[in-house]
């Protein structure tokens, strides 16, 4: 048994400053922070995975062999609601067969719903873990990705308006680099409510009646800035206020469930399609009962889900007259042909406000 292990988790948005807190202050192990995702790491992921796999499969492996390189001997992976549940033996095989040396904790084989899997899974990182120590920082764990989701939210909202010359953006930055250095349930809720009274401060330029787009699609590649492209930075820089439903806040911590979505899509879904299709559907249908100016689909290349879900969004695009893009992502992805559209877009939806005033 190791002393302390070092621990990584597959870079997703920047939800590892949680996962950093959680394994430093509750488990105490020490956390190896991998390199941001960049073009190398879907290289890296796309050479070694099977060819129609979904392209977050490889980000995430190709993450994993990042972290193994800077110096993790023990990897997590999360269990899922689709093919996501079966990601980790499969990743856990190829890097054995590429010679890597490492423990592997599979939270698929652990998410049976039964607190004591849960303890042995905690007692295998750290046997001498303190639970009561363990609860308290988990708590504190969720609260700060509650804290992250909730000014990210502000962020898009409000940055494209901005008119103090870039410190909406440098303001989320420090933000966000703050919360990787975080120790205590304090600094956590300081670094927080500093930001936000910072945010709140900035002078914005933003019109009564602003462009607004509702982003909807795959729980990864909607909410990684990387596998999207930054596709909400781009939009925002337009001067386009961005809403996104789909967090981790609310598609895990307070998911309002299927027995009360389902009924409101009843009309147009009658049955459960994916870890995210009713929540998705359920969100464009309320972003156009809202009165938005337009909906934006994000899916990964080969995800079953969300190709499933598109004829809904198309028959919604249509009953509520608004316009829907439609973006799949792959490793071969260029930020110039996104760049087309979103500017395409941007132009319609912009000239059909500008009819309607």
């Amino acid at each position: 048994m190791k002393t302390q292990r070092k621990i990584a988790f597959p870079r997703y948005a920047e939800y590892n400053c949680a996962l950093k807190y959680f394994v430093e202050q509750g488990l105490d192990a020490t956390y190896i922070l991998q390199p941001a995702l960049t073009r190398r790491t879907e290289e890296l992921g796309a050479k070694y995975s099977p060819d129609f796999v979904c392209t977050p499969f490889k980000t995430l492996l190709g993450s994993m062999i990042e972290s193994l390189e800077a110096g993790a001997d023990t990897l997590f992976m999360t269990h899922g609601f689709c093919r996501l549940g079966y990601f980790g033996e499969l990743q856990e095989q190829i890097l054995r067969d590429l010679g890597y040396s490492f423990d592997f904790l599979n939270l698929a084989e652990h998410s049976t719903g039964k607190k004591k899997d849960w303890v042995r899974a905690i007692k295998w990182v750290n046997p001498r873990a303190n639970l009561g120590k363990l609860t308290l920082r988990a708590r504190d764990t969720i609260k700060m990705v509650q804290y992250l989701d909730q000014v990210t939210s502000f962020y898009y909202e409000n940055c494209g308006f901005d008119a103090s010359s870039g410190e909406y953006q440098k303001t989320y930055q420090q933000f966000i680099s703050a919360m990787y250095t975080v120790t205590s349930k304090r600094e956590i809720e300081t670094v927080y409510q500093r930001t936000m009274d910072r945010l709140r401060r900035i002078p914005l330029d933003k019109p009564a009646h602003p462009l607004r787009v509702g982003v909807v699609g795959e729980l990864y590649t909607v909410m990684d800035p990387f596998s999207n492209l930054e596709l909400e930075q781009k939009l925002a820089d337009m001067g386009v206020e961005i809403h996104r439903w789909m967090t981790l806040t609310n598609r895990l911590i307070h998911y309002p469930g299927e027995k009360n979505l389902n009924p409101e899509i009843r009309d147009l879904c009658t049955y459960e399609m994916g870890p995210t299709s009713t929540a998705n559907i359920w969100c464009a249908r309320k972003y156009a009962q809202q009165g938005f100016d337009g909906l934006i689909h994000i899916k990964s290349a080969s995800c079953t889900p969300e190709i499933d879900i598109m004829p809904v969004l198309q028959n919604i695009s249509t009953d509520y007259k608004i316009p829907l893009l439609c973006l799949t992502y792959d490793a071969q992805t260029s930020d110039v042909g996104l760049m087309t559209r979103l500017e395409a877009f941007y132009d319609m939806i912009d000239a059909k406000k500008r009819m309607r005033r």
